[in-house]
């Protein structure tokens, strides 16, 4: 595949410590469309200076974001990645190889929390390279609802899968991870009608959730990490549960 027909599309919003990682890591001749939601940090400046395309504009959400950047692009194919992920070199090496015959691929992507990867985070496959005309950004909240949360990258057409995998760096530390549990956790909640038995059903879940996790998923191999990460994604579509009853 030629390069130089894939956009990399990036969104940001404060992303100075991640996204010059995120920009050296991508293969070398791919045109990259940053767009940012007012950052107020160096962020701007380093998309500017790493040759990308910048657009600015206000927040709205994740789904209208995906999609207004991607109505953006001007080339065949776009590869959709986030400020706190980086290609790793089979990837590079298998987008360079890859067909066109197809009308997207899946990605593989491996998740780190505070610097170590974990098992239960390990080998998610996402599609993220793809013919623009030939997908759609649909909203995919963990917790059900019509949260633009989650959102996903939908083809009908024909899809094939990468080798390597994406690296994701996105929580420094349990205080990072606890402020985006927050958010989102806020975000879904908004988007469900407001339900004692949806919060009594999803709690009831939880030790079901906590066993797949820990012993399907090996988080329980990964240490304390693994534990904490283990603990806090079984409770979430309960949290996200309690959120929309309460309020």
């Amino acid at each position: 595949m030629n390069l130089a027909d894939i956009t990399a599309v990036i969104l940001t919003k404060n992303e100075e410590q991640r996204l010059g990682r995120t920009l050296e890591a991508l293969p070398k001749g791919m045109p990259v469309l940053v767009l940012d939601a007012e950052s107020s940090d160096a962020t701007q400046r380093i998309a500017h200076d790493a040759g990308a395309t910048l657009l600015i504009r206000r927040w709205t959400d994740f789904v209208d974001a995906r999609r207004f950047a991607l109505a953006q692009v001007t080339t065949p194919w776009a590869f959709a990645v986030d400020a706190d992920e980086a290609f790793d070199e089979r990837l590079r090496a298998a987008l360079a190889d890859a067909s066109e015959d197809l009308d997207a691929y899946l990605v593989r992507r491996d998740t780190a929390f505070a610097g170590q990867p974990l098992r239960m985070w390990r080998g998610e496959r996402l599609l993220r390279c793809f013919r623009v005309a030939a997908v759609r950004v649909e909203a995919f909240p963990t917790a059900g609802g019509d949260a633009a949360l989650h959102e996903r990258y939908v083809c009908d057409g024909k899809v094939g899968e990468l080798a390597g995998c994406l690296e994701h760096d996105s929580y420094a530390d349990r205080r990072e991870y606890r402020r985006k549990f927050a958010r989102y956790t806020e975000i879904e909640a908004r988007g469900l009608p407001p339900s004692f038995a949806r919060l009594a059903r999803e709690s009831s879940l939880i030790p079901w959730r906590l066993l797949k996790f820990g012993l399907v998923r090996g988080a329980v191999l990964d240490g304390p990490r693994g534990w904490y990460v283990m603990w806090w994604s079984a409770l979430y579509p309960a949290v996200v549960a309690w959120r929309a009853w309460r309020e």
